[in-house]
């Protein structure tokens, strides 16, 4: 199985062209104008597996965007790892962040990433950690070093809810068949410090539209005497947390389970400086709930952060308007035992109870999903764990995610099987953010560690079935 490293230097540059000419198509799923580029991204990921030994791929139908579906079934006996990853991407606006276009990708050394890292939109979340699979299997079967059966199912919309995977996963339970799910869409800890995700919250995402008068007025003949539509927001939305950074929402916390102080003890181990935090981010403190750390703050404690907020005149320039309307858009991060269809509820009806006579208001949910915990005491877990050890030569860091992976507890619901989070990336990668980014050492770190996984949790499998066959002849 050494030879996996051999195989990356001998490929690496073609692996990072290859990665190059996907991060040029720009897949933005949530605006309808990249639809065609969108579907030229699910034809690239179509023929890359074929490529890399795929003996079936599918470009399957939704109602929305297609998922791209490969399997190599070496042997029906012997155990099934399912690849999820998802072809789409965030917007890049602001586009006037970027440092290079963000549809462009360029190499560049950074401090953190001194072997270079790609700048694109897309480079780490998801198009280069996806794609790492696809290499990995390229190793396997080349090789001849595949140990077990695999499958992908890669999809195009998890940027804005994956509402249509929700729709084929059902239909489709018996092709997608599996003993354990992996994915890479979250991070670790440092180059130095492997770690493995194993919590992710949840999600709640709502747009909100404030309507005062019929039209927009002049702000000298009508200020003072009309609701402004603005104003009106920004006050509902500032009460939307007290003096401590709590949440308001009545009901919000009733299912916030509070970690024990053990739980809470173990997570503090993983390495955090606060001051390296704050530095990064240029900021001279940060801000949060009170009574929290901050790493206990962005994984373990549900939050509500407005992404946007628009209405009125924008342009150049002075126009004196009251507008008629206001809007913005809210996401809330549930941790594991939240609902988000409850939580959405909760908010739609606190929101429109806190608005005044003045104004009407409509919450037009969007999208979410369930947080997730993984077990550590599995056999998944524990081939995981064996492969960053062997690759990184150290033992991972199980440590929670404040991001969401919404299909994470559908997988388990309909398909019955764990998923495993071996995620590459790293904090200051600048996901969903101007100047996205993923090191080359880390791209090519994965294609290493994933056959690996392969490896461990098929042995490990083998060593669960012969155990089980002893203690029943016994």
């Amino acid at each position: 199985m050494d030879s996996v490293k051999s195989y990356i230097e001998k490929n690496k540059n073609r692996f990072v062209e290859e990665l190059i000419e996907l991060l040029k198509i720009p897949s933005v799923s949530a605006d309808s104008t990249y639809k065609n580029d969108v579907l030229k991204t699910a034809k690239f990921i179509s023929e890359s597996l074929k490529k890399a030994g795929c003996d079936n791929v599918e470009i399957c139908e939704t109602p929305g965007y297609p998922i791209v579906y490969g399997e190599k079934i070496i042997d029906k006996n012997l155990p099934t790892v399912l690849v999820y990853g998802h072809y789409d991407v965030q917007p890049a606006d602001p586009i006037n962040l970027w440092d290079s276009p963000p549809f462009e990708p360029i190499i560049k050394k950074t401090e953190i990433h001194p072997d270079g890292a790609i700048f694109a939109r897309g480079a780490c979340d998801d198009k280069g950690q996806m794609y790492m699979h696809i290499k990995a299997l390229e190793y396997m079967t080349t090789s001849g070093n595949l140990p077990c059966n695999v499958k992908f199912m890669i999809e195009g919309e998890e940027e804005v809810g994956s509402k249509n995977l929700s729709w084929f996963v059902p239909r489709n339970k018996e092709k997608l068949t599996n003993d354990v799910i992996l994915i890479s869409d979250t991070g670790m800890i440092a180059n130095d410090i492997p770690s493995i995700t194993t919590g992710l919250r949840g999600l709640s995402y709502v747009e909100v539209e404030i309507t005062g008068p019929n039209r927009d007025l002049h702000s000298g003949l009508y200020g003072g005497a009309v609701a402004n539509p603005i104003n009106i927001l920004a006050q509902m939305i500032a009460s939307l947390h007290d003096e401590n950074n709590q949440i308001t929402i009545p009901g919000f916390y009733d299912a916030v389970e509070e970690l024990t102080k053990t739980e809470k003890e173990a997570m503090a181990k993983a390495p955090f400086s606060l001051e390296n935090y704050k530095k990064a981010l240029d900021i001279k403190d940060v801000h949060g709930e009170k009574g929290y750390t901050t790493n206990e703050r962005n994984s373990i404690r549900p939050t509500l952060d407005v992404n946007g907020i628009w209405g009125g005149y924008t342009g150049e320039g002075a126009k004196t308007v009251i507008a008629s309307k206001a809007y913005a858009k809210i996401s809330m991060r549930l941790v594991p035992n939240q609902n988000w269809k409850k939580i959405t509820e909760l908010f739609k009806n606190h929101f429109e109870t806190i608005a005044p006579k003045s104004v009407k208001v409509e919450v037009k949910p969007h999208h979410g999903g369930q947080g997730y915990v993984t077990p550590i005491d599995t056999i998944e877990y524990q081939a995981a764990s064996k492969a960053y050890e062997k690759s990184f030569g150290k033992t991972p860091i199980p440590q929670r995610s404040g991001g969401s992976i919404p299909i994470v507890a559908l997988f388990e619901q309909e398909l019955k099987s764990k998923t495993i989070l071996m995620g590459f990336g790293l904090d200051s990668d600048a996901i969903h953010s101007p100047n996205e980014h993923f090191g080359i050492w880390n791209f090519l770190k994965g294609i290493e560690t994933i056959p690996y996984f392969y490896q461990y949790f098929t042995e490990l499998s083998k060593n669960l079935i012969n155990n089980n066959n002893d203690d029943f002849l016994e």
